[in-house]
């Protein structure tokens, strides 16, 4: 296994890579502090709880919907044409709510919309990146895994961040941290150099991939699992010891997905991802059970963590497939559907897991989690046959453009570009 972690050392000692994994990270801090963010910012300045929800659930949805408009764009212009760009205009956007504050709250809504509307998508961009950076398939697969894991750290660390500043500051000060790690990616040589192969004109864009769309289907409950368990834990951390309790259900579910995703890219796996998915997806469900035991805390956080082993693997290997269905000149595009999906699933998962607690408690709240996780492999297994490999594609290819799918794609002419 050391020799696998010396995979990691490979990719980061490689030219380039530690620039542009630390740059995307630094550049999606905003991304990931905007919630509670949001709702700290709103609670100081004397609103509502109901208010500080909405603001927060106006940016999600913004957000979901920019990234893959702003995918296409990348694909279509470069990155950083657009990137750096839509950077700039959601940190001012919420260096705008921050000064304005919420009155009157048709600026707040239309303040924060703008700043998760173009919200950059570096996520895939740096996907999109990897292997005219990294060369080989396998070591574009150990980074997919390593990419994953920082997330984890990301999301982890992410949200103490807010708590040094005030939370007015917090939201300008971090917009700007989000300014400059996209500036860093963006001028970088490999994003200058960077171009999407041309792609057939079609209004779907990625979506027309029905291998993608299988995939997409299934990891929109992948997100309603996780949603739902933030909201689960609640009750039950209000029975054994209150906000402490809670914090700590919390990062035991990011550092179980932090080891699983350090464990699973360090070695190189033998068949396809497709196969290999399902699995990975049955032992994410399988694992999510146990939650709804509720033993004692420290039991509990045990419990928290191994639910969360499987979900970095899982996601590693989402990337991989993505890589195989995107159409040629679409891979930005194709990966920031699945960050719009995964992330509308799990604010899908927070709003269901709501009722059920309220009707339940905490039993039936983690027991969303794990029906949740069985649709997404009900899915899996369903969508089987489209989500088999298309004959003579390659996985990764090494190019100046980055495409992955070079085949011409059926039912359109090679000749009409976009």
């Amino acid at each position: 296994m050391a020799a696998g972690f010396a995979g990691y050392r490979e990719i980061l000692a490689t030219r380039h890579a530690a620039r542009l994994l630390t740059g995307t990270l630094v550049g999606r801090l905003p991304n990931a502090t905007a919630a509670i963010a949001i709702v700290l910012f709103v609670r100081a300045e004397g609103g509502t709880y109901s208010l500080a929800g909405a603001l927060a659930a106006v940016y999600g949805v913004a957000n979901a919907v920019g990234q893959p408009v702003l995918g296409r764009l990348v694909d279509l212009h470069g990155q950083p044409r657009v990137q750096l760009p839509a950077a700039l205009g959601s940190a001012l956007a919420m260096t705008a709510f921050a000064v304005t504050g919420t009155e009157p709250p048709a600026l707040a809504y239309t303040a924060v919309a703008a700043a998760g509307l173009f919200t950059p998508p570096l996520e895939g961009g740096l996907r999109a990146l990897w292997p005219a950076v990294l060369g080989g398939e396998d070591r574009v697969h150990t980074a997919y895994a390593m990419d994953a894991v920082a997330q984890e750290v990301m999301f982890t660390v992410g949200p103490l961040l807010v708590t040094l500043w005030s939370a007015q500051a917090a939201l300008v000060v971090l917009s700007v941290v989000g300014v400059l790690g996209a500036l860093s990616v963006v001028v970088s040589p490999p994003s200058r150099a960077w171009r999407s192969a041309p792609r057939e004109a079609h209004w779907l864009g990625a979506l027309r991939s029905p291998g993608l769309l299988a995939l997409l289907g299934a990891f929109l409950f992948v997100g309603i699992a996780l949603g739902s368990i933030t909201v689960a834990a609640v009750p039950y951390a209000d029975g054994h010891g209150g906000e402490a309790v809670y914090g700590r259900l919390m990062a035991a579910l990011g550092l179980g997905a932090l080891a699983g995703g350090a464990v699973y890219g360090a070695r190189q796996w033998a068949g396809v991802p497709e196969r290999r998915l399902r699995v990975l997806v049955a032992l994410l469900a399988v694992c999510y059970l146990p939650l709804m035991l509720r033993p004692g805390a420290v039991a509990m956080v045990g419990l928290t963590a191994l639910s969360g082993v499987f979900l970095a693997p899982c996601i590693a290997c989402a990337f991989i497939i993505v890589d195989r269905h995107a159409p040629a000149g679409t891979v930005t595009e194709a990966f920031s559907w699945l960050v719009t999906t995964f992330t509308v699933g799990a604010s899908v998962g927070t709003g269901v897991a709501g009722p059920v607690v309220q009707a339940g408690g905490a039993l039936w709240g983690f027991a969303v989690p794990g029906a949740a996780g069985a649709v997404s492999l009900l899915v899996l297994l369903a969508t089987g046959r489209v989500l088999a490999a298309p004959a003579g594609r390659a996985v990764v290819a090494a190019s100046s453009e980055n495409d992955p799918n070079r085949a011409a794609e059926p039912r359109f002419s090679s000749g009409d570009r976009a």
